[in-house]
């Protein structure tokens, strides 16, 4: 169990942990360089990755090449390094989620659709910001923070300082961080008519996983977003943010609450988010996480694609 006491925190100071800790300072001493030079580094550091970090750019170009079955293996090679580099530029801007300042960030962020947080809201019943694991996930949900409160759903991290530091940084940004397995807390986090961050898209093999389709591939999936939904009467509200070009900032875009959701099943309300997915995947494939072993799980008898 993680907690913030003394004793605890001495035993961070191990060589074990050395590693991450100089993450860390270097996380911290980026985000004072200016915009421009903090994306340079994203940018070397995703280079460097693309070339050190072999098993991820196999993992990456696997996921590609099942997902755009289009693109011959010039134009997939582009989009591994491309995504490399928005791995990179992720770090840099995890970096900014928990320690930048608010006055650079507003500067940055161009933010469209409140309406329809709003809307949600004024149900009494809560919001679930439906999001996905885009490499600038963490720096849009600080982006969204600026100016409404909402919980996070979050999974913990193996390593237990990094865990810790990631998730007083949440609680700070994000007033709660709920671990993913916490469904008490979640759903009382809607009955207080507060807005729950949740992106359902990784590999799930627990028992509340389906098979749905993710860009026509049967992918193991986490149906709980249906059923939470059901539960507590919340709003669903698809939640996304856009790295723009040019280092021009961040688009954070709040769509309409779903319509019609849930419906009659979880397996076809799963379906529906991942076909909601893709859509938004499609504009911007190279900042969608790729290096993550999304089908990871397969049906039975079937080979998995990283082997």
């Amino acid at each position: 169990m993680y907690t913030d006491s003394p004793a605890w925190w001495l035993a961070f100071l191990g060589p074990r942990f050395w590693p991450t800790w100089l993450l860390f300072g270097f996380m911290r001493l980026v985000i004072w360089l200016p915009f421009p030079w903090q994306m340079a580094v994203g940018n070397l550091i995703g280079r460097l990755s693309y070339r050190l970090v072999r098993r991820r750019r196999r993992i990456a170009e696997a996921n590609i090449r099942l997902c755009f079955t289009d693109l011959g293996t010039a134009l997939v090679d582009e989009l591994v390094k491309a995504h490399f580099l928005s791995v990179g530029k992720g770090i840099v801007e995890t970096a900014l989620c928990w320690w930048g300042r608010e006055s650079q960030l507003h500067r940055k962020r161009i933010l469209l659709g409140t309406e329809h947080l709003q809307r949600g809201l004024a149900q009494g019943k809560g919001v679930i910001l439906l999001s996905a694991h885009f490499t600038t996930l963490e720096l849009g949900g600080r982006l969204l923070a600026l100016d409404t409160p909402f919980h996070v759903l979050y999974r913990q991290h193996k390593n237990p300082l990094f865990e810790t530091v990631m998730r007083r940084a949440r609680q700070r940004r994000f007033k709660k961080a709920i671990p993913r397995n916490n469904t008490r807390v979640l759903l009382a986090s809607l009955k207080d008519n507060m807005p729950v961050w949740y992106a359902p898209d990784q590999n799930h093999a627990g028992p509340q996983a389906v098979f749905v389709p993710f860009f026509g591939i049967p992918a193991s999936t986490l149906a709980a977003t249906s059923r939470i939904a059901k539960i507590s009467g919340a709003a669903v509200v698809p939640f996304f943010q856009m790295r723009l070009p040019g280092n021009q900032g961040y688009l954070v875009m709040l769509c309409p609450a779903l319509a019609d959701f849930p419906g009659h099943d979880a397996e076809t309300d799963t379906a529906r988010i991942n076909r909601l997915l893709e859509t938004v995947i499609r504009e911007m494939p190279e900042q969608y996480l790729w290096i993550h072993r999304r089908f990871k799980t397969r049906p039975q008898g079937e080979p998995c694609p990283y082997s």
